[in-house]
């Protein structure tokens, strides 16, 4: 390839930039993002001092929406979230419609997807160093929806909100977020070297 072709090459701002394709693509993209945070949802522990579970979800949050960029991402969620009110069991354990206490930390899903999609928009998903941030930021905007409506929901005061909403779930997921961060900049690194350019160091 001359260098002017790739000169004129459009530069990717996220992942699902280096597929080929437009509406008919980002449609694909948006659908399977939905159902691969569906999948995930399935992988589920219920806590008996807590209505919210542990699940795969915020991983997959992760993964697909610093992949696709906010507005993709956005539509994604968006997508899991109406659909599964509508009936559709992706929900944690096949659950769909209305999930109670649990529901804040879905829709704190679309503001995860604005936070990292469009922080990777921005480069951040190039390394693991920037890559993590990115990550951490958007759990929390996912967690200030979800311990909100918690307490709303249950009626719960700061301290009850925390014990039930967050301190169960840091451990697992900052591991979410640090595989997440490593996998981003991983495939930024193998696309490169199938188009035959330098990949970002990690």
């Amino acid at each position: 390839m001359s260098q002017s072709a790739t000169l004129r090459r459009p530069v990717p701002a996220v992942l699902a930039d280096l597929l080929p394709g437009t509406v008919v693509r980002d449609i694909l993209l948006v659908a399977g993002a939905a159902g691969f945070v569906g999948a995930l949802a399935q992988i589920s522990i219920h806590l008996s001092f807590t209505p919210v579970p542990i699940t795969g979800q915020t991983l997959g949050v992760l993964v697909a929406c610093t992949a696709l960029g906010w507005r993709r991402a956005v539509a994604a969620m968006t997508l899991y979230a109406v659909a599964g009110l509508a009936g559709v069991p992706w929900f944690a354990g096949h659950a769909s419609g209305y999930v109670g206490a649990s529901f804040g930390y879905i829709l704190g899903y679309i503001l995860a997807a604005i936070v990292c999609g469009r922080l990777a928009e921005r480069g951040a998903d190039r390394s693991v160093l920037r890559s993590l941030p990115a990550m951490l930021a958007a759990e929390v905007a996912l967690y200030a929806a979800g311990l909100t409506w918690l307490a709303l929901y249950a009626h719960l005061g700061p301290a009850a909100t925390l014990a039930e909403g967050l301190t169960p779930f840091i451990a697992g997921d900052v591991i979410k977020a640090a595989i997440a961060a490593g996998l981003l900049p991983a495939a930024w690194r193998l696309a490169g070297r199938r188009d035959g350019t330098p990949g970002e160091p990690g």
